[in-house]
């Protein structure tokens, strides 16, 4: 059973751990800046094209003490119908081509994000001035249930700080003159900010939050080509339109990172951008989602590899695979769309066999056929990948491994070179997460990688370690010097 806790429970869900700040605004106001200056690091995708940021983005912060949760949006739009009206945007309020049919759904994302805010900073653009889109965010802000502030970004001399103040007519009380990508005012915007966090904290709570980052628990994150369902996936592991989903490729572009707890266990979930080919890679906005989508495997316990079952394996499947595996990841494949595939009794066990071939995986690596459209299967996919993780920190003791490796010689003899063979002393597992494995023998160099992968399938065949990789490491073994040698 999923409960949701963290960053997209409700404002008055007993699980919130912290307060909560939404950024919202028209595009290209500047929030992601000033979402990556307030959370410290770079987060949030920033472009100067329009439009660049489309889902909810989460990230904890601190400012003077107490901890928070920031959350950046995409731009609030006019939409369609209020264009109809007769209120039409300025040019320079026109999205980018490729984020304009997603108005109405980043509108919505953002919505969302002031429901559950504690505290709203409205973020404007002092250059562009005071515009018809600005007023129409207003709008909405004045029913919020929770301060606003208004911050004018951009703000980096005299002459932009006085045209700031056209932004009091918004009627919402100071304006807040910023420069999110100079650091201009943005701890007197956070002073503020936090001040009226503590007196609704006070308020709130019998006790004051806790400064200290929650675990994030497990960290799993789904990979995959673009278009292959992973937002899709999201969704329905979650029983919630928790990210924009659509058949466009690349509509996800920043790594959105979605709390919860499973049967008891804290699980992050992270959803990423889909990774193209090299050469595919477009400059700008795709390039730095493809980096973020690179290090959200990087930090990840376990990678969901999501691969288009109508499509079948791509050479790129094949190459986010052995990324996945220079991390030292623990992966789950997912065979996503199955229920658009014509089958019969035998099609899965084939079909599995020629996913493991192109991935070249073994059989420690579970394959799940699912449809994140229809939720076949989609249950599994969790329980599978805690216990995969699990596995992660499985601890073989010293004198059973040593017998297995005892065994897996007499069996096989290690290779040898230029007559000297390879021996192996004893063996040991200092380490889990990944499981790490050290060898000491008498020559490190005389190992060939066909017995190193023998002697990991002699391992595997007693402890199988789920979708887990293991490190096998060679050592020289040492030993004291005798009194003549000292």
């Amino acid at each position: 059973m999923i409960s949701n806790v963290g960053e997209h429970s409700g404002r008055s869900s007993p699980h919130r751990l912290k307060p909560v700040v939404a950024l919202v605004g028209r595009p290209n106001v500047g929030k992601s800046t000033l979402f990556n200056r307030m959370v410290g690091r770079r987060v949030a995708v920033v472009h100067e094209e329009p439009g660049t940021t489309r889902d909810r983005l989460y990230a904890d912060a601190e400012w003077n003490g107490l901890a928070y949760t920031v959350i950046d949006t995409g731009g609030l739009e006019l939409l369609p119908e209020t264009v109809a009206s007769g209120r039409r945007p300025g040019p320079e309020r026109v999205l980018a081509q490729d984020s304009a049919p997603y108005i109405a759904m980043m509108r919505n994302q953002a919505e969302l994000a002031m429901e559950e805010a504690d505290a709203i900073v409205f973020v404007t653009d002092a250059i562009g001035g005071l515009t018809a889109g600005d007023e129409e965010v207003a709008e909405v802000l004045r029913r919020a249930d929770c301060p606003v502030f208004l911050a004018a970004n951009k703000v980096d001399n005299d002459r932009l700080r006085h045209d700031a103040m056209e932004f009091y007519a918004l009627g919402l009380g100071d304006v807040y003159p910023i420069s999110a990508y100079h650091s201009i005012g943005v701890a007197d915007l956070l002073d503020e900010v936090i001040g009226a966090l503590r007196e609704q904290l006070e308020h709130r709570r019998p006790h004051p939050v806790e400064t200290e980052a929650e675990d994030r628990g497990v960290e799993i994150a789904i990979v995959g080509r673009p278009n292959v369902g992973k937002s899709s996936l999201l969704n329905q592991l979650l029983g919630e339109e928790r990210v924009i989903v659509s058949s466009v490729p690349g509509t996800t572009r920043d790594a959105v990172d979605t709390y919860l707890e499973w049967e008891g266990t804290p699980v992050t979930l992270i959803d990423t951008a889909g990774i193209r080919r090299r050469g595919k890679v477009a400059r700008g906005v795709e390039y730095y989602s493809v980096l973020r989508a690179m290090r959200a495997i990087r930090r990840a316990d376990v990678a969901l590899l999501v691969i288009d079952g109508y499509e079948g394996v791509r050479a790129q499947d094949t190459h986010i695979a052995g990324a996945i595996l220079d991390e030292w990841a623990s992966v789950v494949v997912l065979i996503n769309k199955w229920d658009l595939v014509e089958k019969d009794t035998d099609t899965v066990i084939e079909y599995t066999e020629w996913v493991r071939e192109a991935l070249q995986f073994l059989d420690y690596v579970p394959v799940l056929f699912i449809s994140a459209l229809t939720g076949q299967r989609v249950h599994k996919v969790l329980p599978t990948a805690l216990a995969v993780w699990e596995a992660r920190f499985h601890r073989i003791r010293t004198s059973e491994l040593n017998r297995m490796v005892q065994d897996a010689v007499a069996r096989h003899q290690p290779p040898s070179r230029r007559g000297r063979r390879l021996k192996i002393y004893y063996a040991s597992q200092p380490e889990v997460d990944p499981p790490t494995f050290v060898f000491h023998v008498n020559d490190p160099s005389l190992m060939h990688f066909s017995y190193e992968r023998y002697l990991e399938n002699q391992i595997r065949k007693a402890h199988p370690f789920l979708g887990t990789p293991v490190r096998l490491l060679f050592r020289p073994r040492t030993r004291p010097r005798s009194d003549e040698e000292r």
